[in-house]
């Protein structure tokens, strides 16, 4: 005779659809951000479109600058459309975005196509962390909004592979094409992907939303009261009130180095690795390397802030992110230059993600989506300006400084986070702190 599956087993499976399909989408969009880095090498060396170092960065930085607009804009979009079609809209476009790189006959173009590939990729993740927010099990969003990140590393490691399979025999342009591939899941996130509850409610399609969470037994959200563009500024102005305004700037540039930091290696590492004399297929294996620290970081980093406080972890973290980092500048045997990248990897993404749990941790409830998404911001500009500066440095014949600068970005975050953690600030409660802090990455 059979049975109805159990409450939790509906969760279970309601959470692993959900997941899965916003990792495999969030996947994709590692594989399309790291894509560049990892044929940038060859780009180089083969002096495709006549491209100079700092044109590299310059092309770096365009895919930032586009992710600072997605990310800047995802939100209010995604309160327009739901935050299902937005998925399907990004991935869209970072998808036919690769197809204008792989078809580029000039700087000119593959520029563009790297610029709107990353409207796309940074409107992507924050909004695929608010759909598994929404489904998460009680009590696990941590954990899951931990597994969702890992995709990303996944997605790096993938495009060295890429990298390593089809540039050489069939050119570079393949790379890129495998980057339009994702088109084909799009109609696969449209067809099996729900839509955010959140969203449902906010909407006032009440009973789509208590239809969807009765179906797989999940907690219907509560509607929030909609914040006017007056609210916004208050909350704004808040993080300059009394001396918060020096609490808020430490948060700011900790966060420019961190992301500096961040971007500039995942765009430059497999370069500047072929300037200290590896072969390009170790200098890739690197990529690999590093992204497979990157996971194991986002696992383990949590658990550490939880017993030793996010600031001290954050400061440490970048510590041992800046000595790995100036290290690689270093020329070592094979086994121990894979141990420093790995252990680099391991500290350097979820040093970053450690500023904005500490931002959350120590805000008031009513303010904490503003600070986190301000720090956030803040940092972005951080992301546009590292691929800028390896590019320059390597242009300049400094590239052997490349580790060096990047390092100096990791100690001054150290710093910076290191003041903001010894000054008083508010305790600020914790509980729906995740969305706020995971999203800003």
């Amino acid at each position: 005779m059979s049975s109805s599956p159990s409450p939790s087993a509906r969760i279970s499976r309601l959470a692993l659809l959900v997941v899965g399909l916003c990792w495999l989408a969030v996947l994709f969009d590692g594989l399309d951000m790291f894509i560049y880095g990892s044929v940038l090498p060859h780009l180089l060396e083969t002096k495709t479109f006549g491209l100079t170092a700092d044109q590299a960065g310059d092309l770096g930085s365009y895919a930032t600058f586009g992710m600072l607009v997605g990310a800047l804009t995802a939100g209010t979009v995604a309160d327009r459309i739901g935050r299902k079609k937005l998925m399907v809209v990004c991935v869209t476009v970072f998808s036919l975005a690769s197809g204008i790189c792989a078809i580029s006959g000039s700087v000119a173009v593959f520029g563009l196509g790297r610029t709107l590939a990353g409207v796309g990729l940074g409107g992507l993740l924050p909004t695929a962390i608010s759909m598994v927010s929404d489904y998460a099990p009680r009590g696990r969003g941590a954990i899951v909004i931990g597994m969702l990140m890992t995709a990303h590393h996944a997605g790096g490691i993938l495009s060295a592979y890429v990298a390593k399979w089809l540039v050489d025999p069939v050119g570079w342009r393949a790379a890129f094409w495998v980057c339009v591939a994702p088109l084909a899941f799009a109609p696969v996130l449209a067809r099996f992907l729900p839509e955010s509850l959140s969203f449902l409610v906010a909407k006032g399609r009440a009973e789509e939303a208590q239809a969807l969470a009765t179906r797989y037994d999940v907690e219907l959200p509560a509607a929030a009261g909609r914040k006017t563009a007056a609210d916004r500024w208050d909350a704004l102005v808040n993080l300059f009130r009394g001396g918060e305004w020096i609490q808020t700037l430490l948060y700011w540039f900790a966060s420019f180095g961190g992301l500096l930091l961040v971007y500039g290696v995942a765009t430059w590492l497999p370069t500047l690795m072929r300037t200290e004399g590896y072969e390009l297929t170790n200098a890739l294996t690197f990529v690999v390397v590093f992204n497979l620290g990157g996971i194991v970081g986002m696992l383990v980093a949590g658990r550490a802030a939880d017993t030793f406080g996010a600031p001290r972890i954050s400061a440490i973290w970048f510590a041992l992110t800046a000595a790995g980092v100036y290290l690689l500048s270093v020329h070592m045997s094979m086994g121990v230059t894979t141990l420093v990248v790995f252990l680099t990897g391991v500290f350097l993404n979820s040093a970053q993600t450690m500023i904005y749990a500490t931002v959350s941790i120590r805000s008031t409830p009513d303010n904490r989506a503003t600070a986190v998404g301000w720090t956030s911001g803040m940092g972005r500009f951080g992301a546009v300006f590292g691929p800028w500066l390896g590019g320059q440095l390597l242009a300049a014949g400094n590239g052997e400084w490349g580790f060096t600068a990047f390092a100096l970005a990791g100690l001054s975050s150290m710093v910076f986070i290191g003041i903001a953690a010894l000054r008083s600030a508010k305790p600020g409660a914790r509980t729906g702190a995740e969305q706020e802090l995971a999203a800003a990455h």
